[in-house]
C-alpha cells in the first residue's frame, strides 16, 4: 500500500514540476529570441501582454499554435493596434510553434 502511494505521489511531483518547467522554458526561449523586448506577460509594453494574447485564443482549437507561430515569423499588424509587430524570421518554425503553446498555456483556466 505504502508503494503504491509512493509512487502516485512521485509521479503528481513529477506531473506538477514538467508544469512548471514549461512555464519556465516558454519564458526563458521567449527572452532569448528578444519577445520580451516589446511584450510583458501581464502589461503592456509595446506590443499586447501575451496573457492577453492567450486569452483571445484561447479555446479556438489546435489551429491557433499554428497562427500564433505564423504571426510570430511573419509579423502582422492591425489586430492589436497601430504599432505593427515586424517579422522575427530569426525564431525557427520549431520554436515559433514551442513560443506559440507557451503563450497559450498562459490562458486562464476555465472554470
Amino acid at each position: 500500500m505504502h508503494l503504491k502511494i509512493s509512487l502516485l505521489a512521485a509521479v503528481a511531483c513529477v506531473l506538477c514540476v514538467g508544469a512548471v518547467q514549461a512555464q519556465t522554458t516558454g519564458l526563458d526561449l521567449a527572452k532569448s529570441k528578444a519577445c520580451m523586448a516589446c511584450h510583458q506577460v501581464e502589461a503592456k509594453r509595446v506590443g499586447p501582454p501575451l496573457k492577453s494574447v492567450a486569452e483571445r485564443y484561447a479555446g479556438q482549437g489546435d489551429a491557433m499554435v499554428d497562427y500564433l507561430a505564423g504571426k510570430i515569423r511573419g509579423g502582422g499588424r492591425g489586430a492589436w493596434g497601430a504599432v505593427p509587430m515586424p517579422a522575427q524570421t530569426h525564431v525557427s518554425q520549431e520554436d515559433a510553434r514551442l513560443l506559440a503553446e507557451w503563450i497559450l498555456s498562459l490562458a486562464p483556466a476555465k472554470q
